[in-house]
């Protein structure tokens, strides 16, 4: 399962982008930017490390964009986000010059631990796509609740609801 390509093209301004993330009507949150040539090898090609970094851009871009503020809860001591698990998958190379967008969405929010998946695209096309796992932890490194308000703020995001022991119930027709 792979979220469409964005809907926007990415258009320079002043031979720049200015990376600023937002979430669109879809719920999914959106990452332009630009392959410079410190992303890329000898050949011009971004190296595979690179996606990773990318991601964890537009993961901190949707917090901000969700109102979460990472530098205060971690001042004050009520802990962080932290990756668990990464699972990537390389489809098509990005190059020096080309406009990446990177795409978020929420399959699952639960009261500790949330699961991204974002996709890399280069317009229509593919680049990578990976599945995220992130926890929250507190000062002391074990896991914790993460803030009410994270949690609705991620709600506010997520097409998905907080995971429940109980799962729903099937729809009339459908038992």
């Amino acid at each position: 399962m792979s979220s469409a390509p964005p809907s926007f093209a990415i258009t320079p301004q002043n031979g720049t982008i200015v990376p600023a993330g937002h979430a669109d009507e879809s719920a999914r949150h959106c990452y332009p930017l630009r392959v410079f040539y410190e992303d890329t090898d000898a050949g011009g090609v971004v190296y595979h490390a690179n996606y990773v970094r990318w991601f964890e851009r537009a993961r901190s871009d949707l917090l901000e964009v969700l109102g979460i503020d990472q530098r205060a809860a971690l001042d004050d001591g009520s802990g962080l986000y932290t990756v668990a698990e990464i699972n990537l998958r390389y489809l098509s190379p990005a190059r020096l010059g080309d406009s990446v967008v990177v795409v978020t969405t929420a399959e699952a929010v639960g009261k500790v631990r949330c699961t991204l998946r974002q996709v890399a695209w280069r317009g229509e096309t593919r680049l990578a796509e990976g599945v995220v796992k992130v926890g929250f932890i507190g000062p002391d490194g074990r896991p914790r609740r993460q803030p009410e308000a994270w949690q609705r703020a991620f709600a506010t995001f997520s097409p998905v609801h907080p995971t429940s022991p109980t799962p729903p119930a099937p729809p009339e027709g459908h038992e």
